[in-house]
């Protein structure tokens, strides 16, 4: 059944996409995961990474849902009926539930933080804001009622459907976001030692990449770009068949790059003239933004903006999640989405109790050497999503008549059939040759394969 709601303009599309893929992926994971990679070669890697990979997936995600203008899983089961090939979308919703069951507790962080800031207050003369932090997610009850709050504005946004919910919310956030985001800049940058942070953020030092480190880049960009969980099918399936491809899905990358640089010319800069560590993890932002703060004029009231501000962000990943999985069950029926948010919003807070305990009682309960909570990020970003690219890259140039990917794609486009054939190229041959390569060399298996020629 074709799906009975579309974005209302070409501008709330890419503004909802973007904001799916900004999100936490750019402001929060990016500085976190660069810091603890190697600084500027990892992020070279991921803005290679991006650009040749994710681009292209980002168009093959906008194909499959713009040419089908059903939901993910009844996408692929429509372009491939009588196969098992819907399970990629099925793969999609179910990476999409466990990513939204972590993802919520890093938006309960922001809720709580936002709260002392008007409560109670975060900056504070001589204050240790690690400590701070490690005190507040080590409170079980707090996080748990915070996560609830996070789900519960994400599902009541949804519930309302796409115009009335999704779009009108990101057309207000993302330019607002853009804009507290340069006098935070400002303020880095001017702040003694700041070059040490930019040249560590900038400067490439391939002397720290491993293949994990690649594998990390390689997640990142995907994550950062929501492409290997459907999550654009479900999108580009509300758009309108009168509008180009191309030009969203490079408004969508060049914002999501250009937030990423702004995220690190903020953070990085601050993190070496505060003498902080860059390697610090999941907690640096919330380490690095009040110390940041208190050294501007009325820098609490400035924290409490930005918190508002990232806090939209992440909850404008949050809908695109939450609404791959409800538009999967409702299939287009309206009058189900509301029940159906609810209940599927429910069961995400509970899968996410866990994730919300790590940092408590669940402390010494470790995967691998991780904790449930990075157990469950890097079982998303590293092997999940990277699965979910490979397959809708073998799917696309496999599976779809290259004279229906090459109409949709160039529909309303400039671009002739020099720019199709690379696409093309780069999704049958290149993105899987990569993925299966890094796999390769993470295993180990790689280094046995090249040991024995």
């Amino acid at each position: 059944m074709q799906t009975t709601e579309q974005w209302s303009s070409k501008i709330g599309f890419i503004l909802s996409a973007a904001g799916s893929a900004i999100g936490v992926g750019a402001i929060w994971k990016l500085p976190y995961v660069t810091g603890i990679s190697g600084g500027g070669a990892f992020f070279l890697l991921f803005i290679l990474f991006s650009l040749f990979m994710g681009f292209p997936l980002l168009l093959a995600e906008f194909v499959i849902g713009r040419s089908t203008q059903k939901e993910a899983i009844s996408a692929y089961r429509s372009l491939a009926p009588n196969s098992n090939w819907h399970w990629i979308g099925r793969l999609g919703v179910f990476t999409c539930f466990l990513l939204l069951s972590f993802y919520s507790v890093i938006g309960g962080w922001i809720v709580i933080y936002i709260a002392k800031g008007l409560f109670g207050g975060i900056i504070s003369e001589g204050a240790d804001y690690g400590s701070v932090f490690n005190m507040t997610i080590g409170n079980p009850l707090l996080v748990i009622v915070a996560q609830f709050v996070f789900l519960a504005i994400t599902v009541l946004v949804v519930a309302k459907g796409i115009q009335n919910g999704i779009e009108k919310a990101n057309k207000i956030l993302m330019p607002a976001l853009f804009g507290l985001f340069i006098v935070l800049i400002i303020r880095s940058l001017t702040l003694d030692n700041a070059m040490e942070g930019v040249k560590f953020f900038l400067a490439p030092d391939f002397s720290n990449i491993t293949s994990e480190s690649v594998l990390f880049a390689m997640g990142q960009a995907f994550f950062s770009l929501s492409v290997g969980v459907s999550v654009m099918v479900t999108y580009s399936s509300y758009l309108s068949k009168k509008e180009s491809l191309i030009q969203p899905a490079i408004s969508i990358v060049s914002m999501n790059l250009v937030i990423a640089l702004l995220a690190g010319l903020a953070i990085f800069p601050a993190v070496f003239s505060l003498g902080l560590e860059p390697a610090e993890g999941p907690g640096l932002l919330f380490v690095v933004l009040p110390a940041v703060f208190d050294q501007i004029v009325f820098g609490e009231v400035f924290l409490i903006g930005f918190l508002a501000l990232f806090l939209f962000a992440t909850l404008t990943s949050a809908f695109s999640m939450l609404e791959i999985i409800v538009a999967s069950i409702v299939k287009g029926k309206a009058e189900k989405r509301t029940k159906y948010a609810y209940i599927i919003g429910i069961l995400i807070f509970l899968v996410g109790i866990p994730s919300a305990l790590s940092y408590s009682i669940f402390a010494d309960i470790l995967i691998f050497s991780k904790s449930l909570f990075d157990s469950a990020d890097y079982l998303v970003s590293n092997i999940l999503m990277p699965l979910g690219v490979l397959l809708i890259s073998i799917f696309v140039s496999h599976k779809i008549e290259k004279s229906t990917l090459r109409e949709e794609l160039l529909q309303h486009s400039r671009l002739g059939a020099t720019a199709f054939n690379i696409w093309f190229f780069i999704m049958k041959y290149i993105i899987p040759l990569v993925i299966i390569l890094v796999f390769l060399d993470i295993t180990g298996i790689l280094d046995k394969i090249v040991a024995i020629f």
